[in-house]
């Protein structure tokens, strides 16, 4: 890229990413595998919830007639005619003037339009002294009260999570048509790179990378396939990548695509001509890379190797692809405001991803600046819980204004 070509900005670069990934095609999936996915089905209830008139509680099954009068002063004392428990298939019926024993989500016998529960009680075995009458119907789960057969329960692109997982296995699905998890192939570059527990070289440094954005991949939802780190030889990095597109559904590399002499993935990359490199308005994360690779055309993401420079770039490029291929929405991460609490610089012309620490109290959501703007200072980067963004047009920001604010490691 020439220095007078403009720079791309980050939202023409997203666009463009969005546009050429498209979601991925969905199947059946047990119901655990689905959690956190969203549904690409409606689902109707083939039963009514409860399926049958129930108790809610441990207790004496009744005639409310019978027992409306019961009082500590004046107890009704009726005689024990049975014991039904849950999963009993046997039926009841029972005939005014008596009571059944009757347990938690045991079917009601018929004849009874109340319950009891043991404390209002002498707990009696074969006589039952009750002190306290329930009111007509107490205690009694009606068929279909919660979910009539026939009802949609969960609409096409619902977000399944614990909840709606429980209710779907309370209907008898097994399982529901989802959107697979992308396999996400994570690869570093650098012969300077060392595997963390072993030792290091006076000119080393350990692979943060992979695992940071292999955490990331699995954090929002993906798997991830942690390759580690690959040298600067181009036939490595070349055979490499083929050995793993037969498991990707994306690759994200990181290191290799700057203007160095050893920039290895833009080396191989380049000649292929199915993945463009180019230089967006941002800091950190300038220089990117994004295109298709293998038979099957696999998306790959070619991020720069400075850690923060990495991580920002997932934020701004991998994590919305990720969750397009699910199908889940937003693809971007929710901006909110809050008061900075220090003034900020940013250069002028790129969009700039600030480091911060997010809180809201009771004087409502404020940021902090957290460290400076080194794209190698992983430790401000772990420190941090946010990152202020500031457009390209603005330089600085000063204390007590309003700002944009990516908050991370909460789902949305």
């Amino acid at each position: 890229m020439s220095s007078a070509e403009p720079l791309t900005s980050v939202d023409e670069h997203l666009d463009e990413i969005l546009a050429a990934i498209n979601p991925l095609p969905p199947y059946d999936q047990p119901l655990i595998e689905a959690l956190s996915l969203p549904i690409c089905e409606s689902i109707v209830s083939p039963i009514d919830l409860p399926s049958f008139d129930n108790s809610a509680m441990d207790g004496y099954a009744v005639c409310f007639a019978d027992v409306a009068s019961a009082s500590e002063d004046h107890p009704v004392t009726l005689p024990v005619t049975g014991e039904v428990a849950a999963g009993q298939t046997k039926l009841f019926a029972m005939s005014p003037g008596t009571a059944v024993k009757i347990m938690t989500g045991a079917p009601v016998p018929q004849g009874a339009d109340s319950v009891v529960p043991y404390e209002w009680t002498d707990r009696g075995v074969a006589h039952v002294r009750i002190s306290k009458a329930p009111e007509l119907g107490q205690h009694l789960r009606r068929r279909g009260e919660d979910v009539k057969e026939g009802d949609l329960v969960l609409e096409d692109g619902r977000l399944l999570g614990a909840r709606q997982i429980g209710l779907l296995a309370s209907i008898g699905r097994a399982q529901v048509s989802a959107r697979p998890r992308p396999r996400v192939v994570v690869m570093s570059t650098g012969s300077e790179l060392r595997e963390p527990g072993t030792a290091l070289g006076h000119d080393s440094i350990y692979d943060s990378n992979s695992y940071m954005l292999a955490a990331a991949v699995r954090a929002a939802g993906a798997i991830a396939y942690r390759v580690g780190m690959v040298t600067d030889d181009p036939q490595e990095f070349a055979d490499a990548l083929s050995d793993q597109l037969v498991r990707a559904d994306m690759v994200v590399t990181s290191g290799g695509v700057s203007k160095g002499d050893y920039d290895v993935v833009k080396e191989v990359l380049s000649d292929l001509g199915t993945v463009t490199f180019r230089e967006v308005a941002m800091q950190p994360g300038k220089p990117q890379g994004f295109g298709f690779v293998g038979e099957d055309s696999t998306p790959i993401f070619t991020l720069p190797g400075n850690p923060v420079s990495s991580f920002v770039s997932f934020e701004a490029f991998v994590l919305p692809a990720i969750r397009r291929m699910m199908g889940r929405l937003p693809y971007r991460r929710p901006l909110v405001r809050a008061l900075l609490t220090k003034g900020l610089s940013a250069p002028a012309g790129r969009e700039t991803y600030a480091r911060g620490t997010f809180e809201i109290d009771g004087k409502g959501a404020h940021v902090t600046p957290a460290g400076s703007h080194g794209s190698h200072l992983l430790g401000d980067l772990s420190d941090a819980n946010a990152l202020i963004v500031i457009d390209a047009e603005t330089t600085h920001i000063p204390a007590g204004e309003h700002v944009q604010v990516m908050v991370l490691d909460r789902d949305y």
